[in-house]
This record gives structure tokens, C-alpha cells and sequence, in this order.
């Protein structure tokens, strides 16, 4: 989990973005807006405040020699995942699900859509996909081949028809604009309606490479704890309660098989919902061995879409996901540790099915002919609204008691009723640290829901639960809340 609630923190000369900031002027620099595919002019960050501060991995994870110790899982923050011990390096990525690697998928019965997956999953170890990350071209990137026609996006095709996006310019450019100022190795924050999945940002920013494009569409990142919100559906499903405890002993830097028996050591207690706010690994691990198997693992996750495609008109990586069948490795899977994938996009959709009382739905990138509105979809169920309350709750915690209660306090950047799940990870050699989170907001009658991804070095200025938070909050206000409509108090009582 993460080792303070001050993990996400930002170390960053301070930044005070007004509304103002939103207006049309921010339209102004189109090649800012559309994210455009040449190197960006740098842009200054603000002068006042601390300098970069720098941030060390998690001492267990520098410490511990990789596979040094038999049956001991090192990790970062709260899910780092160091996965299979043999895989061949991946080849390089081309679309939805070429990753390569040489974790074989499981034998188990295809009976429903994404219990394997569907190309072997590469080993974060030995083989991290973000090694062969390569830019999507730019024809089958819409945003990239976008045009700004008075406040909307359009793309023109060849054969002349125009296709507006969903895409919402301010709040495109408001995001790509912090991305950048803060001048991040690779970052990436999506912003959706989570009831109709229209698409309202897929901003984007690498400093290490200038003309990458794609990363919001690109499953090469560690899910690391974001996985949870997968093994914590599942534990609903199986009859474990928010409110039920599971008592542990150490297991907050790496997990050991004497972490999950439960013995006289045992000094604290969680609730599953608790241990979702704190991303507490072991809570997870001792749950997830108790209650259940590899195959309702493979299940929820399926369901949640990985090892599965999901339909949009940019090209999408899937989401790869292995689950070992049994014991130690299956516990820490369930915990957040293992060879998962995920891409910010997929990240964001997963956020909706909680905010949909349970419901999948698909995103939408371009609006409907003119004069047919975008309702909200009807969705695939993947949870009982019971559980998805449930999740709900639990996804709470992360803002009220838990990893992100620091940053969503922050004075004058507060975002109310917000809901999510954190995830911090790192890879030791070359050394990268990954940070996520995935939410939505208001927690009643959800009009957004995002991911923001970061991926730093060793010196760093945001992190991804603050530009999560931003998401939030800027997207909030490029979508206001619906206007109540009351009949006036003299027409009360008349029919």
C-alpha cells in the first residue's frame, strides 16, 4: 500500500489554476489543443514555491535483490508487482494485444470472453512492456487528425464527411497543459460521462520522448493496486462484507507466505473497505486466499474487460491480465501484484462501472448525427447495484481515511464526494515509478470519471493521484451539475 497518506503528494513549485484558466482563451495554441505529433515549446513552470524535490523508491524494492529471496514478493508503495521469474522480452507493440512475452496463459476452459488472454503476457521483470513502447501513427489517432471548428473538434476525411468528437477542447487543452508544464516523462489523464462513456479528454505528454502519441490507448502499465478494485469485487461476490475485518502482521513494504497466517502477531485489524482506502497489500492477500480461487479471479476480471477488447475508434491495446492458478503467487495477484496491464482509458471505464450501479459501458468517441441525442447506454452488468454500492463505499475510504485523503484536502483544489482507488509501483532497472488513479465524482449521480497515469524517474514533480484530482476537478467544471426545475410555490396543491 501506499507507505503514507503524503505519497501522492506533489513536490512541485505550487500552481494555482483559476477558472479563468478554463475560458476561450485557452483554445489559442491549436497545436497545445490537439496534442500535436512534433516536439511541444517548452513551457515554463511557475516560479514560486519549493524546488523538484526528488523521490527515492520504497526502500524494500531498492534493498531486496530481484528473486533473491524464495517466496518474497519486494514492493513499491501499494502494488508494486515484480510477476513471472521467465519470460522472453516482448516484441514490439502493434495494436490491441501485441505485447509478446512468454507467461503462457493458463489452461483453463475459455467458457466466457477474456478468462485467458489472448497473446502471452510479458513479464514486468524480465520483460516490462513499456520497453517497446512505440507511437500510434498519427492516421489512426482521430484527436491527433482533429480540427478545431468554433468549440469543436472535428475530423475530415477524405471522402469529405466530417466526424465531430466527443472531445471537450477546454478541458483537453487544460490537462495537456499541466502534463507539460510540469514537463513529465509520460503521463497521461482521461476524462469521461461515465452514463453515455462519451470521451471528454485523452490528454497526453512525454518529455523523454516529444513524439510519442497513443498512451492513453496503450495497456503497457502496471495496473499494480488498481487491480483491487477487481479483487475487491470479487470478494463482494464471494460474501465477504466492506465492514468484515482480516487481522494481520507486517506486510506493508513486501509480502512474505508468514504474512498471510493468521497467528498470535496479528496486532491489526482492517476492514475489507478500510483496506481498499489504505491499499493494504496483505488485508488483500489474506482475503484473496481465503475466499478465492483463480478461476473468480479470472472471472471478475474478465468481466471488468481484461484479456478482452474494448470497442473504440482509436485502436486500444487490451489489457492484459494473468492469474496464477493457486497459493503465494494467486494471493499476490488478488493483492495487486502480478503481471496485469492496463491502459489510462481502460482505467477510467473500469472507474464507471461503479459509478453506473454496475454497469459496463462502452466509450464514444464521436457524436451522433446531428439531432440524435447520446443517452445514456444501458450497459453489460458486471456487478449487482448491491456490490457496486458496496465498491462504492470502499472507493471512498481512498479519499476520506486513506492513500489520497492528502491530496483531495489540499486547500482551495478540494473536490467533493469524489470516490477512487490509488496505485504506485516502480521497476527498478531502468528505473521507472508509476502512479495511477482512477475515480469518479460526485459519489451520487456521477457526472465524471478519470485516470491519470504518470510514469517518473527518480526526481519527480506530480504524481498521478494529484493530476487525478485535477481531472476531477477541472472536469467537473466543464460539466455542470443538471438544473433542478421546481414549480413555484403558488402552484402547489393546483393540478
Amino acid at each position: 500500500m501506499d507507505s503514507a497518506p503524503t505519497t501522492d503528494r506533489i513536490r512541485r513549485p505550487h500552481m494555482t489554476i483559476r477558472r479563468r484558466f478554463l475560458s476561450a482563451a485557452a483554445l489559442c495554441p491549436l497545436a497545445l489543443l490537439l496534442g500535436a505529433n512534433g516536439p511541444a515549446p517548452e513551457e515554463a513552470p511557475p516560479t514560486t514555491g519549493s524546488p523538484v524535490a526528488a523521490s527515492s523508491p520504497a526502500p524494500s524494492a531498492e534493498s531486496l535483490p530481484v528473486g533473491a529471496t524464495p517466496g518474497v514478493t519486494p514492493a513499491h508503495a501499494d502494488g508494486a508487482s515484480l510477476g513471472s521469474a521467465t519470460a522472453a522480452e516482448p516484441g514490439p507493440q502493434q495494436g490491441a494485444g501485441a505485447h509478446g512475452g512468454e507467461q503462457a496463459a493458463p489452461a483453463v476452459a475459455a467458457v466466457e470472453p477474456g478468462m485467458v488472454p489472448p497473446s502471452p503476457v510479458p513479464s514486468r521483470l524480465t520483460a516490462p512492456p513499456m520497453a517497446k513502447l512505440q507511437s500510434m501513427p498519427r492516421g489512426l489517432d482521430l484527436l491527433a487528425r482533429a480540427k478545431l471548428q468554433g468549440e469543436r473538434l472535428v475530423v475530415k476525411e477524405k471522402d469529405g464527411q466530417e466526424r465531430v468528437l466527443t472531445v471537450d477542447p477546454v478541458l483537453q487543452a487544460s490537462l495537456t497543459k499541466i502534463l507539460r508544464d510540469y514537463a513529465v516523462p509520460y503521463g497521461a489523464a482521461v476524462v469521461l460521462e461515465p452514463s453515455t462513456g462519451r470521451v471528454l479528454a485523452l490528454a497526453e505528454h512525454s518529455e523523454a520522448q516529444p513524439d510519442l502519441r497513443g498512451l492513453p490507448y496503450r495497456a503497457v502499465f502496471p495496473a499494480a493496486s488498481i487491480f483491487k478494485i477487481v479483487t475487491g469485487s470479487a470478494l463482494l461476490e464471494a460474501g465477504v462484507t466492506p465492514s468484515m475485518e482480516e487481522c494481520f502482521h507486517g506486510g506493508k513494504r513486501r509480502l512474505t507466505e508468514r504474512n498471510l497466517e493468521d497467528t498470535e502477531r496479528d496486532g491489526a485489524c482492517y476492514s475489507l473497505a478500510l483496506a481498499m482506502g489504505k491499499s493494504a497489500n496483505v488485508v488483500f492477500a489474506k482475503l484473496t486466499q481465503k475466499h478465492l480461487t483463480a478461476d473468480s479471479l479470472r472471472r471478475m476480471a474478465a468481466r471488468f474487460r481484461f484479456n478482452r477488447e474494448i470497442a473504440f475508434p482509436v485502436p486500444m491495446d487490451v489489457s492484459l491480465a494473468a492469474v496464477p492458478e493457486e497459493g503465494f503467487d494467486l494471493a499476490n495477484t488478488g493483492a495487486g501484484f502480478g503481471d496485469i496491464y492496463l491502459s489510462p482509458l481502460h482505467g477510467a471505464l473500469m472507474a464507471s462501472v461503479a459509478a453506473n450501479d454496475g454497469r459496463w459501458v462502452d466509450p464514444v468517441l464521436v457524436e451522433p448525427p446531428q439531432g440524435s441525442p447520446l443517452l445514456a447506454a444501458e450497459g453489460e452488468r458486471v456487478l449487482e447495484p448491491a456490490a457496486a454500492k458496496a465498491l462504492t463505499d470502499m472507493l471512498e475510504e481512498t479519499v476520506t481515511h486513506g492513500t489520497a485523503r492528502a491530496v483531495f484536502r489540499e486547500r482551495a483544489f478540494r473536490v467533493d464526494n469524489a470516490v477512487g482507488k490509488t496505485g504506485t509501483l516502480a521497476d527498478r532497472s531502468p528505473f521507472r515509478d508509476y502512479s495511477w488513479f482512477v475515480g469518479f465524482a460526485p459519489r451520487d449521480n456521477p457526472r465524471v470519471a478519470v485516470a491519470a497515469l504518470i510514469v517518473n524517474d527518480p526526481k519527480w514533480r506530480i504524481r498521478g493521484t494529484w493530476l487525478g484530482r485535477e481531472a476531477l476537478r477541472l472536469g467537473l467544471q466543464r460539466v455542470p451539475a443538471p438544473l433542478e426545475v421546481t414549480a413555484p410555490a403558488a402552484s402547489a396543491g393546483t393540478p
